[in-house]
């Protein structure tokens, strides 16, 4: 067994996490390659079943922790592995989540070496689509955590606050004919076309932090040929909210007599906690934050950016990587003493 008081180089633990294709749906392997990592290092790791053979890791030592460092082991695909070019780690990962991920197990390592044994990690599947992981992990989640240390890309800077979001179908219902004679039929086309430019005039809410509620049509499907009249369509919008779904939904009303909606996601905006002497921004994205409430009180940081996560560029600097140690160890000493 490796001593605990071995430091650990985030770095090439990034790497060999990075070269496993964990894209959502297939973080087994990585699950199970952290799992043995940890439990080398001296941890009692509990492996949370969610799905098809993808589970949370759950890593203590021998105290009950109070305060918990967690990301998630899924990625966005396509899989591409790492490389070093130019002071930057690439990599699918490399900054959502897995380089956040490594760096917040040196920083526990350095805690644990200095005494502190009151600091857990917790590492989930299914971030990138749904929070399943999340969700198992919150029915989970263990008495006395007080805080949780959320990572995601921040350019290693405490998030105030992060949107939400609500993600809905809309489906339209027509009646198929020939299109030589589209009076026989009624085309489900045009009913999710009329609703969708009525939502585009939409007042929507707006929050002086977080801003204006914004949105994307992300998938619009339909039709079974260029010359029948459409008998089905339909289309995902994808909401990014600053406050509660509800004033959204309501808005959505006004299309009911085109479509029918479905709702498939929602997920708050959340407010989380600052600590004095951190430079702090507001993110326009979502996290696994507001399915963690029984993990105690909240704060989000990671090294990497927004930018260049979801791309075929994806990558951190090496040196960001590496003063993100150092940022999670001064942060938990912060908040437990």
């Amino acid at each position: 067994m490796t001593s605990a008081l071995d430091s650990i180089d985030p770095l090439p633990l990034a790497h060999s996490l990075i070269d496993i294709d964990s894209t959502t749906g297939r973080e087994g392997e990585v699950g199970a390659w952290l799992a043995r990592f940890l439990r080398g290092r001296g941890y009692s790791v509990e492996e949370q079943p969610v799905a098809d053979g993808r589970f949370n890791v759950f890593a203590c030592v021998d105290e009950a922790p109070q305060l918990v460092f967690s990301t998630h082991v899924d990625c966005v695909p396509p899989f591409f592995p790492s490389r070093e070019e130019r002071g930057l780690l690439f990599g699918r990962g490399a900054c959502d989540a897995k380089g956040i991920l490594a760096a917040q197990v040196a920083a526990a390592e350095r805690l644990r070496a200095g005494g502190e044994r009151r600091v857990a990690l917790l590492f989930v599947a299914g971030e990138e689509r749904g929070s399943d992981g999340a969700q198992t992990a919150n029915r989970r989640a263990p008495a006395g955590v007080r805080y949780l240390v959320d990572g995601e890309p921040t350019d290693n800077r405490l998030g105030a606050a992060t949107r939400g979001v609500l993600r809905v179908r809309l489906h339209a219902a027509g009646r198929a004919a020939h299109s030589a004679f589209p009076e026989l039929g009624e085309s489900a086309i045009d009913k999710l076309l009329d609703a969708l430019m009525v939502i585009r005039g939409l007042e929507l809410p707006e929050d002086p932090l977080l801003g204006r509620t914004h949105y994307t049509v992300g998938l619009i499907e339909g039709g079974v040929a260029p010359n029948v009249v459409s008998p089905r369509a339909s289309a995902e919008l994808l909401f990014r909210l600053v406050g509660e779904a509800a004033p959204v939904r309501a808005a959505l009303r006004v299309v009911e007599s085109l479509v029918s909606i479905e709702h498939v996601l929602d997920i708050p905006a959340v407010r989380l906690h600052t600590v004095p002497g951190f430079d702090t921004a507001v993110f326009p994205y979502t996290t696994d934050v507001p399915l963690l409430g029984r993990w105690g009180t909240p704060l989000l940081v990671g090294p990497g950016s927004i930018h260049v996560a979801h791309t075929d560029e994806e990558h951190v600097a090496v040196d960001e990587l590496r003063a993100a140690v150092g940022l999670y160890e001064k942060l938990a000493a912060r908040l437990l003493y």
